[in-house]
Order: structure tokens, then C-alpha cells, then sequence
């Protein structure tokens, strides 16, 4: 239903004013919720105004009303099709269908949409995603040969195969690959007052991991700048500069970095028991809510797919092929709009490889198994990317890199085929060892993506810049 101007003054006239001469702060924290619930984005928004306004006793009342009316503004931006764009986008990427097929793939969830402001607006990447599920699900065959002869993928292959011929099943770095990396990220003219200073974090590679070495800056766009410590959980580079109306304002740093893989063969891992009293084990096999977490339904899928199993290596080997026979990768929603993304996967069954990963994360550590975030960027030559991975703990062995997210390889070989079971390849960057942790210098306002580091952070004094303020590029050179 939508709302007009004159409806939308009467219900605040209502909330405002009553029988007494103060506005009802409470009621007006409950009627935003409520109309935040129901997708009624205009009037959070106008709402949101209005508690500003009439509520500047109640700092928290101010906060919840700005942080909903942000987070309704990013849904929206995430939720931008019509549903006749919608139509005319999925005729044309799978061809001719009936209004019946639609509404059971939106029943399925393969078509991902929200009533918004009365509107039924769809996920920007809902189309891709259609294809991506009907593929998986309806032509399995024809997945696999895509994958195939994917040339991202044979690449992918090869390389791992060199990996496993250098490996001696020990955490040596193997395989390494020198990269030169321009990074920029550009801040839309007049995204902020002329005069304003802007703050900027972008990618730093992490120095301290074994796998990822001679990190060196080469040129960077400011002259004072602050790397994160060492013991950040984000690998960041912090500076700032001065808006000037009408132009863009451009971060940009360069540097090398030396990038290895590591491949352990599980036929090889014979765990010891786990000290469950250690201080790693209680630290990564806690939950850290609201992304690692084990609730009824995780609880139920992990001991259905490998009930009463100590071993840790059995363990993992079930639940990642659960995840190959069930799970396809799709497009993911900004995870700063989704509460409960290890629900969203079980419930869905798809998502991007973050998704996968906080699942992935959740199920092993419910079953005792240690296990930490890693992420950064997937850097081949074809295909550069977000990507988002795992490490697991091994007692007696140590930390094996896993990637949930990547898919069976295209090989006889049981090794290759499941390499990423217990390996990673050369071709990373690592930014984030654990996620949700504090930029260097902080920030001062919400982030866009606050679990992960990836793409940067921006922000002034007037609050933070989403993602739709600024754009952000990589350009790598492959010095060996």
C-alpha cells in the first residue's frame, strides 16, 4: 500500500500530539519498528526525521531511529527491479515461461523479493541467480560441464595440481606468486560538503600469516597515512583528505605482496585429541554471534549429516560434501542487511562464499572442532574477486586452510578433486583473520560491511558513506 503526503502528516500529527503536550517518544519508537517490519521504508524514513526533531531527549531513541532508517536504505538499494524489469531480465536470460513457474520459484526462493513501500521490488541479482539454481538443481550435468571448461576453473586445476605435486604434507608455503597491486577507491564529487575532510581505510595485506609475505608499499596518494598493528584482525591503511566541491576525491595505494598455497592430503591427517579447555579451542569453538551460531535448526542439519563421529577429519569431509550436494553458490545480499546469515543459507540453500563460510564455521564449531575466519580477495589471473575462506585445527597437525565455497574440481583424481577440502591456492589476499573486529584509527560511525574487509571504509563528520557512494577498482601485475 502506499502512502501519500497528507496520510503520512496525519500519522504523525497523531503520534506527536495526543492528549499530552510532549510528543510519545515510546510510541513512536514502537510505530517505527513496526513500520521498518513491514517494509514501510518512506515512513521510517520520515519517521526517522521526526524523532529527531521531537525526541532529542532520548540519544538512544535518535540512534535506533537512524540506524533503521540506514538499514532501510541499503535494503533499497539492494531491491532495486520492478517487477515488469524482473519479467523482461529473466525472458531474457532463460527464455520464454509461465506466470505459474514464477510464482513457484518465488515460493523455492530462487527469486529473491521484498514488499517495499507497498512495491514488490526484486534483488538486483535475482535473475543471475535463477539461472545459477536452475542449473544446479535441474541440469546437473550440464553444471558440471560448464565448470568444466570454464577457463577461471581449468586454470584453478592446473595450478592446484602443481601445488600437490610440491606439497609434503607440512604448512610449508608452496607454489608462491609475486603480485604488484593498484588499489583505488574514489568518493563521488559532492558526497560530502566542500571543505569536509573525508576518512578513508582501504586494503592492507596482513604480514603476519606464513602464507603471505614481502608486503612492501610502493606509492600511495597521501603523505601520512597509519597501518593497522599486527595484531588487528583487519589488514587496513588508514588516511584521509579534503572534499572539493564538484570533484571526486581519489585514495589510491600501490604495493607487492608474495602469496603462497598450502595443501594438506586428508588421507595424511591423523588428529590427536583436542585439550578442550585450551584457550584456542574455547576461543574457536565459541559461537560470536550473529553470524556463528548454533541454533535449533544448525543444530539438527549438523547431527543429521554426521551424527555420533569424533573424528574431526571424517567430520569435516561429511559436512563438506553435504555442502557440494546441496549448497550452489549464488550473489549475496550485503551482509550488513542480513541478521542471521547461517539461517538464511539453511533455509534457502545457496549463498555466496561468505554465506557458505559463516555455515560452514557454525556447523564445525557446534561439533568441537576449532575452526577461524580468513578473507580477503581471490587474485587469479581470470576471475578476481571478493572471496571469503576458512582455516581448521588439526591437533597434532595445526591450522589447514579450507574453502567451502569452491567447487569440486573437474578431476578423477580424488586429491585435486577435493582439494580445497584441505588446501588453498597462490593466488590470495589476505585481509581479515577473524571478522568483526576494530578499523585502526576507529570508526566513528557504522560501517557498510561490519563483519568483513574488503572493498574499504569511508566516512566525514556528517556520518558514514555507504557503498553507493563511492566506487572501488584493483589492478594486479603478476611480476613472476
Amino acid at each position: 500500500m502506499k502512502y501519500n503526503r497528507l496520510q503520512l502528516i496525519l500519522i504523525l500529527t497523531i503520534i506527536c500530539s495526543g492528549c499530552s503536550p510532549k510528543p510519545d517518544c515510546n510510541r513512536m519508537a514502537s510505530v517505527i519498528e513496526e513500520e521498518f517490519n513491514s517494509g514501510n521504508f518512506y515512513r521510517v524514513l520520515n519517521l526517522a526525521d521526526s524523532i529527531k526533531e521531537n525526541c532529542k531527549a532520548d540519544p538512544v531513541l535518535i540512534t535506533k531511529a537512524d540506524s533503521l532508517a540506514d538499514m532501510a536504505q541499503r535494503i533499497k538499494l539492494d531491491f532495486t527491479l520492478s517487477e515488469e524489469e524482473a519479467i523482461k531480465l529473466m525472458e531474457a536470460r532463460i527464455g520464454p515461461f509461465s506466470m505459474e513457474e514464477k510464482s513457484a520459484w518465488e515460493e523455492k526462493g530462487w527469486l529473491e523479493y521484498r514488499i517495499i513501500d507497498g512495491e514488490k521490488r526484486y534483488f538486483n541479482r535475482t535473475v543471475s541467480n535463477l539461472g545459477l539454481l536452475k542449473l544446479f538443481h535441474e541440469d546437473k550435468q550440464g553444471w558440471l560441464k560448464e565448470n568444466a571448461v570454464d577457463p577461471a576453473l581449468v586454470f584453478r586445476l592446473r595450478h592446484t595440481g602443481d601445488v600437490i605435486k610440491s606439497a609434503e604434507n607440512n604448512n610449508d608455503p608452496l607454489v608462491p606468486v609475486k603480485m604488484k597491486v593498484d588499489y583505488t577507491l574514489t568518493v563521488d564529487a559532492d558526497a560530502v560538503p566542500d571543505g569536509e575532510v573525508i576518512r578513508c581505510w582501504l586494503p592492507w595485506p596482513k604480514s603476519t600469516h606464513p602464507r603471505q609475505k614481502q608486503v612492501d608499499l610502493i606509492d600511495i596518494s597521501s603523505h601520512e597515512f597509519t597501518f593497522a598493528p599486527d595484531t588487528a584482525i583487519h589488514g587496513t591503511i588508514y588516511m584521509e583528505a579534503t572534499a572539493i566541491k564538484g570533484t571526486p576525491t581519489v585514495f589510491k595505494v600501490s604495493f607487492r605482496y608474495q602469496s603462497s598455497a598450502a595443501y594438506f592430503n586428508p588421507e595424511n591427517i591423523e588428529p590427536l585429541p583436542y585439550d578442550r579447555y585450551s584457550r584456542l579451542h574455547l576461543k574457536y569453538t565459541s559461537e560470536q554471534p550473529p553470524q556463528i551460531t548454533f541454533s535449533d535448526n544448525l543444530r539438527k542439519l549438523t547431527d543429521s549429516i554426521a551424527v555420533n563421529e569424533e573424528n574431526p577429519v571424517i567430520v569435516v569431509r561429511k559436512i563438506y560434501s553435504w555442502f557440494k550436494e546441496n549448497i550452489p553458490w549464488t550473489g549475496a545480499l550485503e551482509y550488513s542487511t542480513m541478521p542471521d546469515i547461517p539461517e538464511y543459507v539453511i533455509r534457502n540453500r545457496r549463498g555466496d562464499c561468505g554465506m557458505q563460510t559463516f555455515l560452514f564455521m557454525s556447523m564445525l564449531r557446534y561439533k568441537g572442532i576449532p575452526v577461524r575466519w580468513q578473507s580477503g580477495w581471490m587474485v587469479p589471473e581470470i576471475g578476481k574477486n571478493l572471496h571469503d575462506w576458512c582455516e581448521i585445527y588439526y591437533e597434532g597437525t595445526g591450522w589447514i586452510p579450507a574453502d567451502i565455497s569452491y567447487d569440486l574440481q573437474a578431476s578423477e583424481n580424488t586429491a585435486l578433486k577435493n582439494f580445497f577440502m584441505s588446501g588453498v591456492d597462490s593466488y590470495r589476499m589476505i585481509l581479515n583473520e577473524g571478522i568483526a573486529g576494530r578499523l585502526h584509527p576507529p570508526k566513528k560511525f557504522p560501517r557498510s560491511e561490519p563483519y568483513d574487509f574488503q572493498r574499504g571504509e569511508v566516512e566525514w563528520s556528517g556520518g558514514n558513506l555507504y557503498f553507493d557512494r563511492w566506487d572501488y577498482s584493483m589492478k594486479i601485475e603478476y611480476l613472476e
